[in-house]
């Protein structure tokens, strides 16, 4: 996961890791890199460390020019939203614990589900939740990135 609408969509929906596979010597089995489950849930942690540090770039990477989502108030959110009241929020993500997640492959699009636990203070108030979530990811140019998400408090 966050956002400003509530720190809810700030948080869960995760940047731009691509892993690589390694072209094998002729007659070599190909090295086997991170499995895609595995490329999402990292990029998930890394939303989530772009969250905590308002680290912009890193977030930029992960959300696709076209990423919309809701926040946990219903918020209709645009990339260029999020990343501006990430720069200017008055929330502190002291640190996100994430719960199980799951992540289901479609090709060259993946759903990733989860929860995930917010220590946070807006406006010097606690403001700390736990919160579930759905991204999707699609592949573009080699790489995977968010397009969609959602974000729903728990507590």
């Amino acid at each position: 996961m966050k956002k400003l609408a509530g720190a809810a969509l700030l948080i869960c929906t995760c940047a731009g890791l691509v892993f690589a596979q390694t072209q094998a010597p002729s007659g070599a089995a190909p090295a086997q890199g991170p499995s895609v489950s595995q490329v999402i849930q990292q990029l998930e942690h890394d939303w989530a460390d772009a969250i905590k540090g308002a680290d912009t770039d890193k977030l930029g990477a992960i959300l696709a020019d076209d990423w919309a989502g809701i926040s946990a108030s219903g918020k209709q959110e645009t990339k260029q939203g999020l990343l501006a009241g990430l720069k200017s929020s008055k929330t502190t993500v002291r640190s996100i614990e994430f719960g199980p997640m799951n992540v289901k492959v479609l090709g060259n699009v993946a759903v990733a589900q989860g929860s995930d636990t917010v220590k946070s203070t807006t406006n010097g108030k606690d403001s700390s939740a736990i919160y579930v979530w759905t991204d999707v990811f699609v592949k573009r140019d080699g790489k995977w990135v968010a397009v969609r998400s959602q974000t729903a408090p728990v507590k």
